[in-house]
């Protein structure tokens, strides 16, 4: 068992506490790595609300991202954030 970082895991907590940003990192767990075209299309959200909401889960760690070409691709990399969305979704 980890130790408990009361300002670390609010940080994540708080991140993850919007239904779009929830559905993003649910969305990345579920299916592979994605790209914002995609997202935007599944969401039914414009590009920008889109953009802003995968900035604040890059900052936090949460997910991270790779350039294909012009594409940027994003996964899930934080493992407390995988597991807090599987106790959600189980």
């Amino acid at each position: 068992m980890r130790e408990i970082d009361y300002g670390r895991d609010s940080d994540l907590l708080k991140a993850l506490g919007h239904p779009v940003r929830l559905k993003i990192v649910a969305g990345l767990m579920s299916g592979h790595e994605c790209n914002v075209t995609t997202m935007v299309e599944n969401l039914k959200l414009p590009q920008s609300t889109v953009s802003q909401h995968l900035s604040i889960l890059k900052n936090n760690g949460i997910i991270a991202f790779r350039k294909e070409g012009v594409k940027t691709c994003y996964r899930v990399v934080n493992q407390y954030a995988r597991a807090i969305i599987n106790e959600l979704t189980r």
